[in-house]
């Protein structure tokens, strides 16, 4: 962890400067605003905590704080100043200031104050991580005809909230569709809540998609919102919606044809605003034939029919899709970006894809786990079966 001084006492430059080492911090140093803003500007070394003095000549250090904000830095300033009194304080915190502290200076305060603007860092870090990866929509990819239609329809659609129904087998990517369809959609700022029918048990489906009140039963020690209520004002989706069972599908049916929800142990409605796309890889007109699924379900949710098709139906997309996972996996492993010849892409195309995008990312991460720098057709015909072994 790198620290900055800045400060017009040479003193207290080199006291600091002693002090932090000795506890193991790097240390670099400034005797002046200016200085200090050349050093941050020319951005050659990584500082990760900043001492700056408020009274020094020329450029002081209000302005050295300021102009810090300015460039989006994301650095902890601690202020620093023997002439300290409440109102420098308070003007040092609304402009951005971490922390304030007064001469003569205290070893164990500053000690203190370092590690508490480290650990507010790292989770200022980590949760803008997690923002990017949440908000951050993979690509559709390809340039089939059918990826373009389906880009299309996703294009006219979005901006309705006309119900969207997403068919396709298992790994062809009808969820990318769901996130694209809120993405470029009106509701695009609120959330997009997931809810995998096939993976909640019929006895609790009913209380993950509209809740419950506390002591609605044996389990409910709290209140619970659920899926419906979390998606308010956004976009619920709904995957493998035919597995879901006949009692909650009734359910389902009335809060579409209603907009209000009844959490388990309630008797009270709730309005909500939700736009409800959902998903299934069954051929949902035989499950009504069946009598697994309800045909007036079935057209409340269908007055958009997207067909995702398999990779087999879309061969030609498989470069672009391989040229996108080997980027992606090699930037999430931290390895130089892997090669593949034509020849391998092309035997990657010869092969039968029953577990269709999701799998043909499987096989991309083994190959650059398993092969060298450069991906060839032996390493495809070695390592594309799982059983290689």
């Amino acid at each position: 962890m790198r620290i900055l001084i800045i400060d017009d006492e040479k003193s207290i430059r080199n006291t600091l400067k002693e002090i932090l080492e000795y506890e193991g911090y790097e240390v670099s140093l400034a005797e002046n605003g200016e200085q200090a803003l050349s050093l941050l500007e020319q951005g050659k070394v990584q500082i990760d905590t900043i001492f700056c003095d408020i009274k020094m000549p020329g450029i002081d250090g209000i302005e050295v704080l300021e102009k810090i904000q300015d460039m989006n830095l994301d650095v902890p300033v601690i202020m620093i100043s023997g002439h300290g009194d409440i109102d420098t304080a308070v003007e040092c915190i609304k402009k951005g200031a971490y922390d304030f502290i007064e001469k003569p200076l205290d070893l164990n305060r500053i000690l203190i104050t370092i590690r508490n603007a480290n650990d507010r860092s790292t989770l200022v870090q980590e949760n803008k991580k997690l923002k990017r990866k949440e908000d951050k929509t993979p690509p559709l990819i390809g340039k089939s005809p059918v990826i373009s239609r389906i880009w299309n329809m996703i294009e006219r659609v979005a901006a309705t909230d006309a119900r969207v129904l997403i068919t396709g087998s298992n790994g062809t990517g009808k969820e990318l569709v769901a996130r694209w369809l809120h993405q470029k959609s009106n509701r695009y700022k609120m959330p997009f809540i997931e809810v995998n029918c096939a993976a909640i048990p019929g006895e609790l489906i009913e209380s993950e998609l509209f809740g419950h009140e506390k002591g609605s039963f044996t389990s409910a020690i709290r209140q619970h919102k659920g899926k419906f209520e979390q998606a308010d004002g956004g976009t619920l989706f709904l995957d493998e919606i035919g597995d879901m069972s006949l009692a909650a599908q009734a359910k389902v049916l009335r809060v579409l044809q209603e907009n209000r929800i009844t959490r388990v142990g309630s008797d009270k409605d709730i309005s909500v605003s939700v736009r409800v796309v959902a998903a299934t890889n069954k051929d949902l007109v035989k499950e009504i034939g069946k009598g697994t699924f309800r045909e007036d379900l079935y057209h409340r949710l269908s007055v958009i029919l997207i067909h995702v098709p398999p990779l087999a139906e879309r061969r030609e997309d498989i470069p672009l899709l391989a040229e996108y996972f080997i980027e992606q996996i090699c930037t999430e492993y931290g390895m130089s970006k892997r090669t593949i010849t034509p020849q391998a892409v092309e035997e990657l195309k010869k092969l039968n894809w029953t577990g269709n995008v999701r799998e043909l990312r499987n096989v991309i991460e083994r190959l650059i786990i398993l092969s060298s720098e450069t991906i060839g057709e032996e390493e495809v015909k070695t390592y594309a079966d799982p059983l290689f072994i």
